[in-house]
């Protein structure tokens, strides 16, 4: 992997935090303002670009004063997570107005076949589909659509696409302007954001190309080591702040006694011994990588190390780990959120930070096409 340079990284704001956001991203996040040896990198030689996306949050309907208040609050998690404001450039999306101009630009010359195959919007498109089959009875069938690989599927002229809402076809543009604007050399995912940095990397090639000038950079991939946490009851699916289920997550805002018994009521299995096998023990296997990602071990290693326990001592393990780490985290929150005015300064002071960056490299990018920045 190439020097790390400038590191662009973005959360929607869902409010505090669950774990899965903790340990897939976020202390991931805190780690990046440290150097391969452990000590804290320079601005000079890394910079850090973390932003709240409140404009990626508006794909679905949200309550404008519940939007505010999720936005201070995932700030204040973030803060208290360990992103320090003074070498991370900690922002609101919406308060740098050139992301959105450039996902204008970008989306003026984004084919929409490109947007027709992204595997989230494919997914909407089959739930979207599949409804109206079972609301006229149909068992089966596509009505008569062909994607391009000869399969019958619903796609963006279909009338599974009638409702859906254009902001999630097009949010993966503005997640690529989100990186390219900033000249991203890396950006941090999961596994399930890799398709859309691929299709970031496509459209900054494809604007590149077509304006004969060396506009972007191809920002690389930084895959989380975390693997992917999923529902404490339902370990098929992700855990999820939208999961109607309190006990399939925790916050980081949970206290001890919370957090000790959602992980005693965690779905496992009947198997004496404890081994990490994701598809045969799915529970079992996310409790380890919940232990794993404290720990910054592997699941198969953590497995190892509790070998002879039983399912009851496996958790009460893990429930000593989650609650070692988010103690002093869910205290840190409760003082910030106490102080408001606080996290609207460091929000306000990184935003002109961003706000200086984003523009110079849009006035580039404004000449290229021919506009005014």
């Amino acid at each position: 992997m190439a020097a790390i340079k400038r590191v662009f990284s973005g959360i929607q704001p869902t409010g505090v935090p669950q774990l899965g956001n903790y340990l897939g991203c976020i202390r991931n996040w805190v780690s990046l303002q440290k150097d391969e040896d452990g000590n804290r990198a320079t601005k000079t030689s890394r910079e850090l670009f973390y932003s709240i996306v409140d404009l990626h949050s508006l794909t679905v309907p949200r309550d404008p004063e519940s939007l505010r208040r999720n936005t201070v609050e995932a700030a204040a998690a973030l803060v208290a997570c360990g992103i320090d404001p003074a070498h991370s450039v900690l922002f609101r999306q919406s308060e740098v107005p050139a992301h959105s101009q450039l996902s204008w630009v970008l989306a003026c010359i984004t084919p929409v076949g490109w947007l027709n195959r992204m595997t989230q919007w494919k997914s909407k498109l089959q739930q979207q589909h599949t409804k109206k089959q079972q609301q006229h009875g149909v068992a089966g069938g596509h009505g008569g659509l062909v994607a391009d690989n000869g399969i019958n599927m619903p796609n963006v002229g279909s009338a599974a696409a009638k409702n859906l809402l254009t902001g999630l076809f097009t949010y993966p543009v503005l997640m690529a302007a989100d990186v390219l604007l900033y000249n991203a050399t890396h950006v941090p995912v999961g596994e399930d954001q890799v398709q859309h940095m691929e299709f970031t990397r496509d459209l900054a090639m494809h604007f590149n190309k077509q304006y004969k000038r060396r506009v972007f950079v191809m920002p690389e991939i930084m895959m989380s080591a975390t693997m992917r946490i999923m529902s404490l009851q339902d370990p098929q699916r992700k855990m999820s702040k939208s999961d109607p289920a309190e006990l399939s997550r925790i916050t980081l805002t949970d206290t001890d006694d919370q957090i000790r018994l959602k992980i005693k009521k965690a779905s496992t299995d009947s198997i004496r011994e404890i081994s990490y096998d994701p598809e045969l023990r799915p529970g079992v296997s996310n409790l380890l990588a919940i232990y794993a990602g404290l720990k910054d071990i592997h699941p198969t290693a953590a497995a190892q190390s509790m070998a002879s326990f039983n399912n009851r001592q496996l958790k009460e393990a893990v429930a000593e780990a989650v609650v070692s780490e988010l103690s002093p985290i869910r205290q840190e929150i409760a003082r910030l959120l106490g102080d408001q005015g606080y996290i609207e300064k460091i929000l306000c002071e990184n935003e002109a930070k961003a706000r200086d960056v984003a523009q110079a490299n849009w006035k580039t990018i404004a000449e290229c096409v021919g506009i005014k920045a």
